[in-house]
């Protein structure tokens, strides 16, 4: 277990130090997978807390496992000692730790950029960023409504509940299932999708028979959002650099039972007039931060700044491609002006033809809405984090 907890505080991924070492010791027992994983997850996560429980710059992974079980979670010093392999107990500083980055285990620098961004709201924000997200799915609404998915899973041994804020959301109750083997899953009646994530591709409002542009699709699952609202009608296009990604996409959306899908191998012209765009630009991802227990640590300072460039040219792009009158979506996984706001106010300085325009007017809660924009986080919603503008491209003369 040391080893394995050395090479993540290293920067190696978790999920991929869990993986290998799982696949090297396929005698455990069932518990002692879990343990493994737990503590490999944990310490990672807790690193910096531990560390002040510890008082020292450079605990050991044992140490760092023994402040984990006795400090945190209240295990006796005397088991905590033999779980973690050390030879006596290591004393433990009490009292809460003076910093936000400690009392949250994260480096100083994102601490004080939570603060910046959130005020009085970074402690929230920053605690719930320890609490690992719901799984949650949605509905394909051209296969099965909300309610039939409910009942289909429920057979199936699954519990859920509704979202509250996308009428396509269901989240799982209970322990983890193994979605993958789910026959209802096979047949494309849902994706695993967070609920912020749905939004995003609401916002679009996707009708039947128009053009729809996804420009930074990925694998595909705002994509095939977006084909199920147009109910597989019209043309629905989808580019990404990433020819992996779009292989897997048009695989999904088979199952999806989705044949409109057009998968772009280029860049789509400034000609194409398409009637909505969505740019869900590569960002930060400090929204999602709760996915991971180590993904905090492996990003740098320069994560700030580092994706404003292509972000502007992601969205100067979908400018030139929607028509006059139609509807551009930017939108990121991010909590972070200079990524998020400054693009926007950025891009209508140079285009005039374009206003931002309230998203999701009359349909989406007040409570979703900041400043104009769609912001949604952790602590508020419940959802990974989210920002969204929509633009309208004035209609020409």
């Amino acid at each position: 277990m040391s080893e394995a907890l050395a090479r993540v505080l290293s920067g190696d991924p978790a999920e991929r130090v869990l993986d290998r070492t799982l696949r090297s010791h396929r005698d455990l027992s069932r518990e002692g997978r879990q343990a493994l994983k737990e503590a490999v997850f944990n310490v990672g996560l807790w690193r910096r807390r531990l560390g002040f429980l510890l008082d020292s710059p450079d605990p050991s992974p044992a140490q760092l496992l023994f402040a984990l079980l006795h400090g945190l979670v209240g295990v006796p010093a005397s088991d905590a000692t033999s779980w973690a392999g050390l030879a006596a107990p290591v004393p433990l500083r009490t009292g809460t730790p003076p910093s936000l980055a400690l009392r949250a285990s994260l480096p100083d620098w994102l601490a004080e950029h939570f603060v910046r961004e959130l005020g009085t709201e970074a402690e929230d924000f920053c605690a719930h960023l320890n609490v690992p997200g719901p799984i949650t799915l949605r509905v394909n609404p051209a296969r099965i409504s909300r309610e039939a998915l409910a009942a289909r899973l429920a057979s199936e041994g699954v519990t859920t509940r509704p979202g509250a804020w996308s009428p396509l959301a269901l989240h799982v109750d209970g322990a983890r299932p193994n979605l993958y083997a789910l026959p209802s899953l096979r047949e494309g009646l849902f994706e695993v999708q967070d609920e912020g994530s749905q939004l995003l591709g609401l916002l679009v409002e996707a009708r039947p028979g128009e053009t729809v542009l996804d420009l930074c699709a990925g694998a595909g699952g705002k994509t095939l959002q977006l084909g199920a609202a147009m109910k597989d009608s019209g043309r629905l296009l989808a580019y990404d650099p990433d020819a992996e990604r779009l292989d897997r996409l048009q695989q999904r959306a088979s199952r999806a039972g989705l044949t409109r899908v057009q998968v772009l191998r280029a860049p789509p012209s400034p000609g194409l007039n398409a009637d909505r765009v969505l740019a869900d630009a590569p960002c930060s991802e400090l929204g999602s931060l709760r996915r991971g227990p180590d993904l905090r640590f492996r990003l740098t300072p320069d994560s700030l700044s580092r994706y404003t460039a292509i972000q502007r040219d992601i969205l100067a792009h979908a400018g030139d491609v929607v028509r006059p009158g139609g509807r551009v979506v930017y939108a990121t996984c991010t909590v972070n002006r200079a990524e998020n706001q400054d693009v926007v106010a950025d891009f209508l300085r140079s285009r005039p033809d374009f206003q931002a325009v309230t998203p999701g007017a009359g349909w989406l809660p007040e409570a979703c809405l900041q400043d104009g924009f769609l912001f949604v986080t952790p602590h508020r919603h419940g959802t990974d984090g989210f920002f969204a503008a929509v633009l309208e491209r004035g209609t020409a003369g």
